[in-house]
């Protein structure tokens, strides 16, 4: 604080700025980070960035069932909504620990277009 009682912008300035490169970083390694979820006992396994982005399918050949294709649809659509869903659920846990201390930082959470 300068006298006056006024803060010190230049220091405020520096602040924001590491604050928006802390910020960058987290985003980029959250971006690069693989998480995985499952459905199905593991039949079925969907890989997400930590950003949420959908890298990765997997499905056992054991999940298909080559006497009802009609069913053997339904429930591999079933089982990839519910590992795609566990995945970003796992994504957005990661994206607490990584995102939540800055936007702490920042003044508290529910900061707008961030997903905590």
């Amino acid at each position: 604080m300068i006298p006056g009682g006024q803060p010190n912008m230049q220091q405020l300035l520096q602040q924001a700025q590491k604050m928006q490169q802390d910020l960058a970083a987290a985003q980029q390694e959250l971006a690069e980070t693989p998480v995985e979820g499952s459905a199905g006992g593991g039949l079925v396994k969907a890989t997400v960035t930590g950003s949420g982005e959908l890298t990765g399918l997997v499905i056992d050949p054991k999940a298909v069932d080559t006497d009802s294709a009609e069913e053997t649809a339904e429930t591999i659509a079933d089982l990839v909504l519910a590992a795609v869903r566990d995945a970003n659920a796992s994504a957005q846990q990661l994206q607490q620990q990584k995102l939540g201390p800055l936007a702490q930082g920042l003044g508290g959470g529910g900061i707008p277009g961030l997903p905590f």
